[in-house]
């Protein structure tokens, strides 16, 4: 095997596309290697239909970060090597302006235009609660730093538990906007380099030598990002699916192939061979491989490996009678099939546009998933809207003069884009600043006008008074221990708080995960009415037992069966009075809940050891399409924005038949304030009963605490 690439033969190998050929979506082809286009086309088509169909991510996102790196490093290759000669100025040699502003034609009006159509579609559909959050958002993707937002919000516990958003697979687009920008300016930068150094060493103004400067760089990057990936995804597997660096290896790869095609005559039936298994391999990844808990680390070379070797095989490297441009295999010449190229042309815009349409339709209908039906027709519609999307905004935006588009129109679309980017960033501004003015404070609320679960448990009459906390401020409303002793997604450590009387000698230890820290709101407050320690012992999703597997927007966390092992160990050193957790959880399959196998563990471990327990059964989740507190933002009765009671919770708690055998224990069962017969309404006694789907607000468990008082003086003996 020998590597192509001498100076003779460079511009055959590396020349990039003077434009990519989405000129096809306007009737026309660049005549570049069209298999590499249908690839595109394929990739789009897996991501849309996983996306729509399945509601599951594909490979396709990997192809896409491959193919751009094997472009992008090309063209950046070929800029350093013609820079070098002196009669090349300086400012030809650095200056990123050409090509960055390039980079702005093609990507920003459609993804501008997008953000406004987003927008748009928020004022009509979303309710005022997820204003903020999404204006948040818009600003992130205008300004290609989404994926550190969501890599960030996957960090956060109750972020983890909001809905899904119509931006948010535009990480991969911030994703690679900043692999542009940094590539570009590393390259120029290194150009520069060269060139100032090749005055004085002539060796490092030939094209090998230079090739090989880059080519060496690139390895580097491309080892240390794919060893980042895999070591990060057992720490943080949820921020690395988002981070750059851990992605890309992706891009470089791509790159790498571009500075060093192998050359290896094949047999043409050979080239089919591999060409079919590396398309199968792309198709059938989003089928075997759980791309969310698995990319990017050693899997994603599945996709990614599948792409360099397609590039690779089509290539003139590869033929048996090498013909530049007409010496594809016969599978080759699938991949280039008019059809697929074209449906490559417009794979930009239809990455853009099939996801808000997608959400925005499933928010308009109020359900969770589309049908076959519904999703071939946002498929279609989505199609539609891309290649006219490609034809009339991008096209003529990014081919400058030509292509049948006149200097009026092109000046009337950049006003209308430029009115549009004001509306979509104007909206996200106002709703930042709307957010910011939104104040929780449900500490003082009067029980005579706000009795809570008062309503249900002792009949309290109940005024006509607005709901409090407000539906858009109750996202904030979290108890007074999740910020400083809460260990959120990744965080393995124990952190122990102190509330309640810090200076008493009797202690409750509350233990677990959020469905425990949400009674800290009022088992601190009667703590200090009372005259004992409240101590915490919580994390993220962590509830105790040694089955402690939960799933979180799709991903399956494990690092919390640990977490409670070492927890329970310590609670044998720290001796709390009382241990206070939760006894039941929401059964998986079916309606109801039950007391799963891992709690009944523990429970078990704590009567050996005589350490005393207060288990309450779970407060009931909410199942819906939309939160409560955005279903009642929408203009929705308490009656539709809850949950049935038969639902969430068992006809009878399932925590009693436990009682003959832990005598150790207490078992507590709220259920009926927050029920009645037959409906958990959203708001009982004038107050939101939760802040997301299924977290209790503080402003609620306030109104529980006469009751939980009473129950904790009858366990403990202490009052």
């Amino acid at each position: 095997m020998k590597f192509a690439g001498n100076e003779a033969d460079a511009p055959s190998v590396i020349a990039p596309r003077s434009r990519h050929n989405e000129d096809a979506a306007a009737g026309k082809s660049s005549g570049y290697r069209l298999d590499l286009d249908g690839i595109r086309g394929i990739a789009i088509f897996l991501v849309a239909v996983f996306h729509v169909w399945f509601g599951r991510v594909s490979g396709g996102v990997d192809v896409f970060l491959t193919l751009s790196g094997y472009f992008f490093v090309a063209s950046l290759l070929k800029h350093v090597v013609k820079s070098q000669p002196a009669e090349v100025s300086w400012r030809i040699a650095i200056d990123p302006w050409p090509r960055l502003s390039r980079l702005l034609r093609r990507l920003i009006p459609a993804m501008f235009l997008l953000l406004a159509f987003i927008a748009a579609g928020i004022w009509w559909l979303m309710p005022s609660t997820r204003w903020g959050p999404l204006g948040k958002e818009i600003l992130a993707s205008a300004f290609y730093y989404q994926n550190y937002h969501l890599a960030f919000l996957s960090q956060d516990y109750g972020a983890a538990n909001s809905a899904i958003s119509p931006m948010q697979h535009l990480w991969s687009m911030s994703m690679q906007g900043q692999f542009f920008l940094l590539t570009l300016l590393t390259a120029l930068a290194l150009g520069g380099l060269l060139k100032w150094a090749g005055g004085r060493w002539e060796i490092l103004t030939r094209y090998n030598v230079i090739r090989a400067i880059v080519g060496v760089t690139l390895l580097i990057v491309t080892l240390v990002s794919f060893a980042w990936a895999n070591y990060r995804q057992g720490i943080n597997q949820p921020f690395n699916y988002y981070d750059t660096i851990a992605r890309v290896w992706e891009p470089m790869s791509g790159g790498l192939l571009a500075i060093w095609m192998p050359t290896l005559r094949l047999a043409n039936w050979i080239r089919n061979l591999l060409t079919v298994f590396a398309v199968g391999m792309i198709a059938s990844s989003g089928i075997w491989i759980e791309g969310v808990a698995e990319y990017p680390a050693m899997l994603a070379l599945v996709p990614a490996g599948s792409t360099l070797l397609l590039i690779w095989i089509g290539s003139s490297a590869t033929a048996p009678r090498p013909v530049p441009g007409n010496d594809l295999s016969q599978a080759g010449r699938v991949l280039a099939h008019p059809w697929i190229v074209w449906l490559g042309s417009i794979a930009y815009s239809l990455y853009l546009i099939h996801w808000p349409l997608l959400i925005f339709y499933l928010m308009w209908r109020e359900q969770d998933d589309a049908s076959f039906a519904e999703g071939t027709a946002i498929l279609l519609i989505s199609v539609l809207l891309a290649w006219l999307m490609t034809k009339f905004i991008e096209t003529p935006l990014r081919a400058g003069r030509g292509d049948g588009f006149s200097q009026r129109y092109r000046r009337i679309l950049t006003v209308l884009l430029i009115a549009a980017t004001v509306f979509g960033l104007g909206s996200a501004a106002y709703w930042q600043h709307r957010q910011s003015q939104l104040i929780v404070d449900t500490t003082n609320l009067d029980a005579r006008q706000y009795p809570g679960a008062a309503e249900l448990l002792r009949d309290a009459p109940t005024p006509a008074v607005p709901v409090a906390p407000s539906p858009e401020a109750a996202s904030d409303d979290w108890p007074l221990s999740h910020g400083p002793h809460f260990s959120n997604f990744g965080d393995p450590a124990i952190k122990v708080g102190a509330y309640g009387d810090v200076k008493a000698t009797r202690t409750i230890a509350v233990v677990g995960g959020s469905h425990s820290e949400h009674w800290m709101t009022a088992v601190d407050q009667i703590g200090r009415k009372r005259g004992f320690r409240v101590t915490t012992y919580m994390k993220a999703g962590c509830a105790l037992s040694t089955e402690a597997e939960v799933k979180i927007d799709g991903r399956t966390l494990t690092e919390c069966t640990d977490w409670s092992r070492r927890v329970v160990d310590k609670l044998a050193v720290d001796k709390p009075d009382f241990i206070f957790t939760t006894a039941t959880r929401p059964a998986q399959e079916g309606n109801g809940d039950l007391v799963p196998k891992g709690y009944i563990d523990f429970f078990k471990e704590f009567r050996d050891r005589g350490q005393k327990v207060i288990a309450v059964r779970d407060t009931p989740w909410t199942h819906g399409p939309q939160s409560p507190p955005d279903c009642i933002a929408a203009g929705k009765l308490p009656r539709v924005c809850g949950v049935a009671r038969d639902r969430a919770l068992a006809p009878e708690n399932p925590a009693d038949e436990l009682k003959p055998d832990f005598p150790n224990m207490t078992f507590l069962d709220y259920s009926n304030g927050f029920c009645n017969e037959t409906y958990c309404p959203a708001v009982v006694g004038n107050i939101l009963v939760w802040h997301d789907f299924h977290h209790v607000t503080t402003a609620f468990m306030r109104s529980l605490v006469p009751f939980l008082d009473a129950d904790l003086g009858k366990a403990s003996g202490w009052w």
